[in-house]
């Protein structure tokens, strides 16, 4: 049998090439080796403040782009996260086995509470509870995680093998997998910084929706150094941002960029990429205008993902049920 993903992001902010190239690229070219769940995780958004109809706006977008992406509702599941209850059933008892004070080692929520101040919510404290739930809802065997997301999945393993520990072998403690190559495409602005969908700068990110003049003038304006040389170096972070998404987008080696831009300037390499990047977008954006002529289409589709999986969900939460002693 095929060994289980979960892979979950969230309908926040414009999804960007970071996304793309670090995530959802690598869970379409994996579509025939792995059995893929795939979730819109709009509980984890109201973790913050959200606007109602900007949220389902989005959560419907973001959906619409994996599928105009790659994602195959025939090979793959693909769902709203809010649509299936035994996420929140479950995070709720393992809220009851998590210790405080594994929570408040977690780094994210540190780091944004100091932005939110008083208004930091429960719910953003305890998002990492919500994290293992639906991780471990689907016996799952690896999760693709980003270098910022480990400390969430260690969690997920620990309380997996605690609930086990006391109540017998229940859930299955999953593996992380970190992409070599992309997982961290860095701001256009700022290149020692994670691109971010919740950057408000418009220069920050080239987002899957921009207009191919849009994505030329953020390349453009990209940060880079006041040295000449092009090639990859983990020292020079603008130029080096710009070199991966180049190698992400065109398929070519590091030697044969180098090779390419032997002796060239910055506004040749800044040129090619955001012509590059306008065409590896165009077959994601077609697609998605083909897909949002009919709403009902998207939702079709992730009504049937979510109604395929549902019992895999339901099955392990009966389980996590009985052995506490509910029902």
């Amino acid at each position: 049998m095929k060994k289980r993903v979960f892979s979950g992001i969230q309908p926040t902010g414009n999804i960007h090439i970071g996304n793309y190239l670090g995530a959802v690229k690598n869970w379409v070219a994996s579509q025939s080796e792995y059995e893929n769940i795939f979730c819109v995780v709009d509980l984890h958004a109201i973790t913050v403040p959200q606007d109602p109809k900007a949220l389902r706006q989005k959560t419907r977008e973001l959906a619409g782009l994996l599928f105009a992406a790659g994602i195959d509702p025939e090979q793959s599941a693909l769902f709203i996260q809010s649509h299936i209850s035994a996420h929140s059933e479950l995070a709720w008892i393992l809220n009851c086995f998590i210790p405080m004070g594994w929570m408040q080692r977690m780094t994210q929520f540190k780091e944004k509470s100091e932005k939110l101040k008083e208004q930091v919510s429960t719910g953003l404290f305890d998002y990492p509870a919500l994290m293992a739930a639906d991780i471990l809802l689907y016996d799952t065997d690896y999760v693709p995680v980003g270098e910022d997301q480990k400390q969430h999945l260690e969690l997920t393993r620990d309380v997996a093998q605690r609930f086990n520990a006391i109540y017998g072998d229940t859930f299955k403690p999953p593996e992380p997998v970190i992409a070599k190559t992309g997982a961290r495409i860095m701001g256009l602005d700022d290149p020692t910084r994670k691109m971010s969908k919740s950057e408000a700068d418009p220069g920050h990110a080239v987002n899957l929706l921009d207009s191919p003049r849009e994505i030329i003038h953020k390349i453009k304006r990209a940060t880079t150094d006041s040295l000449k040389e092009i090639r990859f170096d983990e020292s020079r972070p603008g130029v080096n941002n710009l070199l991966t998404i180049y190698q992400l987008f065109s398929g070519l080696s590091r030697e044969e960029i180098a090779a390419r831009y032997e002796g060239k300037g910055y506004g040749d390499l800044k040129k090619d990429l955001g012509e590059l990047v306008v065409e590896g977008l165009r077959p994601v954006q077609t697609r998605y205008q083909e897909l949002t002529q009919d709403p009902a289409y998207i939702d079709s589709l992730l009504v049937a993902s979510a109604n395929r999986i549902r019992p895999i969900a339901e099955r392990t939460l009966r389980r996590a049920q009985e052995r506490v002693g509910l029902g």
